[in-house]
């Protein structure tokens, strides 16, 4: 059985007000795909509907060209992962991961058999007899995610499952997921606030806003060539400033003309992005195309990168990102930098009236860009 789901006109209502507004999406078979967004962006709500416990108002849930729309949630071939782990604290953690298989008929040696692969594929071996309450939070929701492998679904669905872990171990179970969702060569339909997470994981990326995919694609695809700045913003740091479109490819910003990205020939006050990475540093008196000259404001220490914040006139504060070499960093307060914008790295990413009223990036000092 394969994984192929797709979304046609889909669409949720509460109210009058949509919490999935008509999408479509088409989601391969084997494929990790991550529906990420902010909270009440409609990711989870179009989750319950593929998973039926939510009905649509109108469209199609179609797996594998069937449509599930009124099929209840039971008889469709996708089991859910939830963040909160569901586990029964009476039973063991066989008995946990066994009790989908009780409804389906399985003998019992065969049911032994298929719990024991489970609970090997999560690396929980020997563990069958404990109960959920003497395992940590990983190891619960490793036991969670085998309760719906053991199952065999064509698609499986996680709904942020790793929300509750602390980050350490949210790291290490993102690459276990992957792994594991690469060897089973199933669908995963993953839900995540979490930019990092999605980047990390998923073969492509659909971000999520007031309930419709504002852009959809590979993770570097997205993060590389963000089509709006809620995108720009949303995934990852970006500097956000204003600019005026002068002509195919250029742009006036900071009282200098630079080449940029075009988007759709904008014309007028537009947005442009760029990454805090991808801009250059250097002395004041670089010679390089697409430079401004600004003011270092604050050069702060993030372990394996440094953050400088940087005021150019006319523009406003621009964060630059650069690897720590070891050693000391050559310019600090109030020291006149260059800072160069690589043409590929420079962006249309909205005309003014789409684009956010706060146009400095945001910034913390523990950021890992």
């Amino acid at each position: 059985m394969s994984g192929v789901v797709e979304l046609v006109d889909l669409a949720k209502y509460y109210g009058q007000n949509p919490a999935v507004d008509h999408i479509d999406l088409r989601i391969e078979d084997g494929e990790f795909f991550s529906l990420l967004g902010p909270s009440g962006c409609g990711k989870t709500t179009t989750l319950r509907l593929i998973a039926g416990f939510e009905r649509p108002d109108s469209g199609a849930i179609l797996i594998d060209g069937v449509d599930q729309a009124g099929t209840p949630p039971h008889k469709r071939p996708v089991n859910t992962v939830f963040q909160s782990y569901a586990l029964f604290p009476h039973m063991n953690v066989a008995d946990n991961v066994a009790f989908g298989l009780a409804y389906q008929d399985v003998p019992k040696a065969e049911r032994n058999g298929r719990v024991a692969e489970a609970l090997e594929r999560v690396h929980l071996s020997g563990m069958g007899s404990r109960k959920p309450t003497q395992l940590s939070g990983g190891q619960q929701q490793r036991v969670a995610l085998a309760r719906s492998l053991v199952l065999s679904p064509s698609v499986l669905l996680l709904d942020e499952p790793l929300g509750a872990l602390d980050a350490k171990l949210r790291k290490a179970l993102q690459v276990e997921l992957k792994r594991l969702q690469e060897d089973l060569e199933i669908t995963f339909i993953y839900v995540t606030h979490d930019q990092e997470e999605a980047m990390t994981m998923s073969d492509r990326i659909a971000v999520m806003t007031e309930g419709t995919v504002e852009q959809m694609g590979t993770p570097s695809e997205i993060y590389e060539a963000p089509r709006s700045s809620y995108i720009a913003d949303f995934l990852g740091v970006s500097n956000l400033m204003y600019a005026d479109a002068v002509g195919p490819g250029r742009v006036r910003l900071g009282g200098r003309e630079l080449g940029c990205v075009d988007r759709d020939g904008a014309t007028g006050e537009v947005t442009v992005s760029i990454r805090p990475e991808r801009v250059g540093i250097h002395a004041p008196d670089f010679g390089g195309e697409n430079t401004l000259v600004g003011e270092i404001e604050r050069v702060v220490f993030a372990g394996p990168l440094l953050n400088v914040l940087v005021t150019v006139e006319e523009v406003g504060t621009v964060q630059v990102t650069v690897p720590n070499q070891g050693g000391s960093f050559p310019w600090d307060w109030p020291d006149k930098v260059a800072l160069q914008f690589p043409q590929d790295a420079l962006r249309i990413v909205s005309e003014t009236g789409t684009a956010t009223e706060e146009l400095e990036p945001e910034y913390h000092e523990d950021q890992e860009v």
